[in-house]
């Protein structure tokens, strides 16, 4: 061969075909006959290969540009320069050939990831009113399974929980591939890449300097503060035992304890999703505000007085337990973690306080619809659990039961027992559970009965995938719901009140923000209703208003401390 060859017969100086930026290269016709076949295979590589690129690229900036809150959602933020990508093609350039498909297949892996992170924030803020927790938040599935198969049905539930998993390997897989691709495309290019990145540097600095929205850096913040999340989870743990270890009353003898309450049949009553908002929005307010008045009003006629305030709960939208805890245990159980030291703790808890103080203590929990170990750490002489409660009626969404149904058990099978001792129950309502459709309507007392009276009451009422439809209908079923469990109590209390009766009830947590909107405080209402004024008295210097509806200025109090505020005033 002559010089100006190389040993593949190719001209020196000759360019080489270049199968381009997205494509396979582009083939020789060998014929006329195949020429139409010929050009058209290039053409379809190179529109796939265009197709492949710019999907990549889509891809690629969705996870390093969208933002984690579902509010801040706009054209805008996607029309950023995103650090992170500057960084990625600084390093592709800078390692070596081998390196660097390995690498890139990491760090699509890990955008991958931070997707499926991001948009699991988004869910939790929109349900819990927080952030996912990578450590603690886990064993939040099965609970989520479960309301979705009590409002979707099982098959429903079944197909959504299969398509979450099966989206979730795709955008692994996708975005591992996506970056692999655009890792090589930069490779091969390597000038114009340098001269982006160096433009786009340049354009990023000056939007930060100026505090422009242009500059983003929005997943590595994000991947910044979920590392300190999950320090923080590990942390916490030793922190909450030191919290924990601090208790006034562990070593009051029952003597002492509740002197102010003997002879009385104590009601706690956590009514769900009972919320400031409730309260105080202007489009639920007024309904609520004229049940819990018309309420005052009632209640007075047949000799009972009620006081009112606030306590913030540890959680929002979900996670009763931890606020029942919480008021429980004097401790501030704000996750799982806490909540599973907690139970496996000896502190003394409102229950065991009553318990060691000879009252007979019992829960009526119709939403334990299996074996419940944490109930011997709370301190029950008696659980009624949902099997327990001899209910032959329908389910209302989530509900196992209308409370009505609830109180008029709890009252057949305990208050209505002739000379039985002092009674302390712990009630949990459920008739104004998410999803808050359908809803059940006062009955007589008197036909309360098995609850089979129920059963044409569901398929009357809303559904709730034509509710959820619309944020202002689910806002109105909410409405409803709280309306109905407090009129539910009220109607108790009327009904089979007596000198020896004191309701305390309250909210566990506030709604979804779907229905409080953002920014929403975690307070929720705490009322205690008595015949005998002495126990009101009690609770004088509390500060707490007149009536079943605590004011705007009333006072506000974290859940946790409740339980010492309250032994202090009783015993």
């Amino acid at each position: 061969m002559g010089d100006d060859l190389t040993t593949f017969g190719r001209p020196k100086h000759a360019p080489e075909e270049t199968p381009g930026d997205f494509g396979e290269p582009e083939e020789k016709n060998g014929g006329d006959g195949a020429a139409g076949t010929g050009r058209s295979r290039p053409r379809l590589r190179r529109v796939a290969g265009w197709t492949a690129t710019v999907s990549a690229c889509l891809l690629v900036g969705f996870a390093l540009l969208a933002p984690s809150e579902l509010g801040r959602y706009s054209p805008g933020a996607f029309l950023r320069v995103p650090v992170e990508a500057i960084a990625g093609v600084c390093v592709v350039l800078l390692l070596p050939g081998r390196a660097r498909k390995p690498v890139a297949a990491l760090v699509g892996a890990f955008l991958g990831l931070l997707t499926i992170v991001k948009v699991t924030d988004i869910g939790f803020d929109s349900v819990l009113a927080r952030k996912f927790d990578p450590i603690l938040d886990w064993v939040l599935v099965r609970p989520a399974v479960e309301f979705l198969d009590s409002s979707m049905g099982e098959t429903g539930a079944t197909v959504v929980v299969v398509g979450v998993v099966v989206l979730a390997v795709a955008v692994l897989v996708l975005m591992t591939l996506s970056a692999v691709r655009l890792s090589g495309i930069v490779a091969r290019h390597r000038m114009e890449a340098m001269r982006a990145a160096a433009a786009l540097t340049v354009i990023w600095l000056v939007g930060a300097a100026f505090s422009a929205p242009l500059a983003s850096y929005g997943a590595a913040h994000l991947a910044f503060d979920h590392a300190k999340q999950v320090t923080h989870s590990f942390q916490d743990r030793e922190e909450f035992a030191k919290q924990a270890s601090v208790d006034a009353f562990r070593n009051t003898p029952g003597s002492q304890l509740l002197t102010g309450l003997r002879g009385k049949d104590v009601v706690l009553a956590f009514v769900e999703s009972y919320g400031r908002s409730a309260v105080e929005d202007p489009s639920m307010a007024p309904a609520v505000d004229a049940t819990l008045d018309d309420g005052t009003r009632r209640l007075a006629a047949a000799g009972f007085s009620a006081r009112s305030g606030y306590l913030t709960s540890p959680t929002a939208g979900g996670g009763s337990w931890l606020a029942h805890s919480t008021l429980l245990s004097g401790l501030w159980i704000n996750n799982q973690q806490r909540y599973r030291a907690v139970v496996a703790s000896d502190r003394l808890t409102l229950n065991k306080a009553f318990q060691r103080a000879r009252w007979r203590s019992v829960a009526v929990v119709p939403g334990v619809t299996r074996t419940w170990p944490e109930g011997r750490f709370f301190g029950y002489d008696k659980i009624y659990a949902d099997r327990d409660m001899g209910y032959h009626g329908p389910n209302f969404s989530w509900a196992t039961m209308p409370d009505q149904y609830t109180l008029a058990e709890f009252q057949r099978t305990e208050r209505a027992k002739p000379g039985h001792a002092p009674l302390m129950a712990e009630i949990p309502l459920l008739s104004s559970h998410m999803p808050w459709a359908p809803i059940p309507h006062m009955i007589g007392w008197q036909d309360v009965g098995d609850g089979s009276v129920y059963d044409s009451m569901p398929g009357q009422g809303e559904k709730p995938d034509v509710v959820w439809r619309d944020p202002g209908r689910v806002r109105t079923e909410y409405r409803r719901s709280i309306q109905y469990s407090v009129d539910s109590l009220i109607s108790y209390v009327e009904k089979y009140g007596d000198k020896n009766l004191v309701l305390v009830f309250l909210g566990d947590h506030q709604p979804a923000p779907i229905v409080t909107g953002e920014g929403a405080s975690r307070d929720v209402p705490i009322t205690i209703v008595a015949h005998d004024k002495a126990v009101l008295d009690r609770i004088s210097g509390w500060g707490w208003q007149d009536g079943l509806r605590p004011g705007h200025d009333a006072p506000v109090w974290p859940m946790s401390a409740f339980r010492d505020r309250f032994l202090t005033a009783f015993s």
